[in-house]
């Protein structure tokens, strides 16, 4: 069984959740980590030195960290060819979008948007700083939604490690409290992932314990 340390309010541990939904893989998962605490004990930091989560354990295997690479060790050992191909070229296809995803899509939303949006008081928030993100934002979003117009989900015409990655942000995204330009086929796309049961019992988690005022 699959042993997963972390918050269901982590959008990290989420994807990684959202994951093993899909693949529909039995799991025991541990809250660990913000108001739960418990990230920085000993035996934690021995699994994952830097105190974050999601961290999982496969049984008796090693503890692995970081979300995407947790992400692809699922999809490499339980996953089809079609989640998560074989062929080198093929594979890196995918990858492209879950990297451009990860280190594009969540570096410019969850720090500079969703943090200072849905944790910083109204009064204490830097408005000017929050619309430039957007914009910055939205110019990647723009990305995915050309894409989507072209195909059902991110890298093709079925659900990948890509969309874990990508789709994941989405449900933040959509419900917090912004000015969100038109996407019609990134907002076309949101809808088709909601109506999958992973997604709903993972990713479609309230987060309001994350409010500090």
């Amino acid at each position: 069984m699959l042993k997963v340390w972390g918050r269901k309010t982590s959008s990290n541990v989420q994807a990684v959740m959202w994951c093993i939904g899909e693949l529909g893989l039995p799991y025991q998962r541990i809250d660990i980590g913000h108001k739960y605490g418990g990230n920085h004990t000993p035996e934690f930091l021995a699994m994952n030195p830097n105190g974050l989560v999601p961290v999982l354990r496969d049984d008796d295997s090693p503890p692995l960290f970081e979300s995407a690479a947790i992400v692809r060790y699922l999809a490499a050992r339980y996953g089809g060819d079609a989640f998560w191909p074989q062929a080198p070229l093929e594979r890196a296809a995918i990858d492209v979008w879950a990297e451009w995803a990860k280190s594009s899509v969540y570096v410019s939303f969850i720090r500079p948007i969703f943090w200072p949006v849905f944790v910083v008081a109204p009064q204490d928030r830097d408005q000017q700083a929050i619309a430039q993100a957007l914009e910055n934002l939205t110019k990647l979003l723009k990305i995915a939604d050309d894409r989507l117009a072209q195909h059902d989900y991110l890298a093709g015409d079925r659900l990948t490690v890509a969309d874990i990655m990508f789709g994941t942000l989405l449900y933040r995204y959509y419900t917090l409290e912004i000015t969100r330009p038109s996407l019609p086929a990134l907002e076309k796309y949101y809808q088709r992932l909601t109506q999958r049961p992973a997604y709903q019992e993972h990713v479609m988690v309230p987060y309001d314990e994350l409010r500090n005022w």
